[in-house]
């Protein structure tokens, strides 16, 4: 699937960053029909927030479960049977080869995602430099061109406060640089209104894509 065959609703995932199920529960009622796609991530997966996943599928959403697994082969490839199994489009491991390909292995048959952690969000480049590396959407887009889907956290509209990260973008510079998912968290789960706040970053999403 091209980029350009992505809604731009669904282009936005909401981190539900919430201390349990019915917090999580209460915040997807509110939104309703203006978010499409969420992400489960340790908070509430530790919470007994999984069979949400299920639950949130079955009712013809979207689910990015991200644990960022990583750990010997086998390991990873049983744990991405069973998050296969819960109807969830994305799951995150960390970019390690033999992590990756036997993520990659183990979901063949089904419609799960495989989405390999570069860089964290909370990482600036003094961090990098320390550990070595660095990758960024807009380098990744020029190497991979649009073989593979780019998934960009840290965003953040115009105004936000940056909280714990240190290299955030905005929708629309996010998008310019070649990101196809934007996650998107503090941002709608702290807002006075959370529906009005996705739709607006649908709309700039909009706009930014012409």
């Amino acid at each position: 699937m091209q980029a350009s065959t992505i809604t731009p609703r669904d282009r936005l995932i909401v981190a539900l960053d919430l201390p349990g199920v019915a917090a999580a529960k209460a915040m997807i009622a509110r939104l309703g029909d203006s978010v499409t796609f969420y992400k489960i991530g340790y908070q509430l997966a530790y919470a007994g927030g999984l069979p949400l996943v299920r639950q949130l599928a079955g009712a013809g959403k979207k689910v990015f479960v991200d644990l960022k697994l990583h750990d010997i082969g086998n390991t990873v490839a049983r744990g991405v049977e069973s998050v296969a199994t819960l109807g969830a489009t994305f799951l995150t491991v960390h970019a390690y080869p033999q992590t990756m390909k036997a993520a990659v292995e183990a979901r063949a048959g089904s419609d799960l995602k495989i989405l390999a952690v570069t860089v964290l969000t909370s990482y600036d480049d003094g961090d990098l430099h320390a550990a070595g590396y660095r990758e960024e959407a807009a380098s990744l887009r020029n190497k991979i061109g649009h073989r593979m889907k780019l998934v960009t956290p840290g965003i953040r509209p115009a105004g936000s406060a940056a909280g714990d990260q240190k290299r955030i973008m905005t929708p629309a510079r996010a998008i310019a640089a070649g990101a196809d998912y934007l996650v998107i968290g503090r941002p709608v789960m702290e807002a006075a209104d959370p529906k009005a706040a996705a739709d607006s970053i649908v709309a700039e999403i909009v706009q930014a894509l012409g």
